[in-house]
Parts: structure tokens; sequence; C-alpha cells
């Protein structure tokens, strides 16, 4: 078993980190489609999520942006990608997270692959179902703080969130230990 994991919203200033952990149930024929999530388009990453999460094994983890304070965004993206391994509650053989470092996962073998959200399909599936749930999320934020433009954002230092941030203050959900903050 081969299990990819990959994690969200590392540059954001707002709200959670969160990761995915993948386990094809068999491999899918739409595999050749899959990409980092950051290189697809919004409809195209929705329709291979549903596609992914009829098709694998998966589990979230989120780690609150006070969690990020507290232990900084390294830790917390190696805590986000570790707790979604745990959440997975499967004994993969084989385990690449995304990136240069390997968080504290108890399988066999764990191999952190720079850029493996490109390279390996089972980072690229997590790394679009946490995309699009995390986005989900951030939707759902703007619902209830319409003045940050988090739908249009999704909680990245852009110019508009950064003079919004200037204009009405800075949110709970915001990450305070950013220079911006």
């Amino acid at each position: 078993m081969i299990c990819g994991i990959d994690e969200v919203g590392r540059g954001c200033i707002f709200g959670p980190i969160l990761s995915a952990a993948v386990v094809f149930k068999k491999k899918p024929n739409f595999v050749k489609e899959l990409d980092d999530s950051k290189k697809l388009k919004k409809e195209k990453r929705e329709y291979l999520s549903s596609l992914i999460l009829e098709n694998s094994y998966y589990a979230f983890a989120e780690i609150s942006n006070i969690t990020i304070e507290k232990i900084n965004i390294h830790n917390a993206s190696l805590l986000a990608m570790q707790t979604a391994y745990e959440n997975l509650k499967l004994n993969c053989d084989l385990v690449f997270v995304d990136g240069k470092f390997v968080p504290k996962i108890t399988a066999k073998t764990v191999k952190a692959i720079i850029k493996g959200d490109s390279i390996i399909d089972e980072i690229k599936a997590a790394s679009i179902i946490a995309k699009v749930k995390r986005d989900k999320l951030m939707d759902e934020y703007d619902k209830i703080y319409p003045l940050y433009l988090l739908k249009k954002n999704k909680g990245y230092p852009t110019k508009e969130h950064k003079n919004a941030i200037k204009k009405y203050g800075v949110l709970s959900l915001h990450r305070k230990n950013f220079k911006l903050i």
C-alpha cells in the first residue's frame, strides 16, 4: 500500500493548515489527469477531488492558527501530515510526503519528495483534495468575514487582504506571528 501526503495553506496568513493522506483502492484510470493542485483550474480540481474521494482511502488533518503560532509553520506542517496519516488508520508499506522533511510517521518506509505534488500520483491526489477542502473552508469563512475577501484570496497575503487588515483589523483566525500581522 502506497500513501501520499500533502498540505495546503502553509503560505496563508489566515486560518488553519490542512493536510490530506491518500491511498488509492486501485490505480484509477484518471491518474493521468492528476497534477499539483496549484497547477489545476478550480473546476478541474473539484472534478478530480470527487473522483479521488470515490476511489481512495483518505483522511484529513487541520492544524489551527493558534497551534501554528505556538509551534511555527514548519512544525505545524509536519504535524498536519503526521496527523492525516494517523487519521487514515491504515498501515502503509510506503509513504511519500511532499517536501524536504519527513514527519513522525510509523510506516515501513517514509520518503520526503521535493515537488512530490508534481511527481507522485498519490501526493498529487492528496494535494488536490486538501486544496479543495481548504478552499471550501475559506468560502465558509468568507460568509462570516466578507470584508476580508477570503473567497477571493483564500487567506493568502494578497494586496486586497493586506488592505482589509489595515482597514478592519486582525481577526482571531489570523496567524499573528507573521510579520504582516
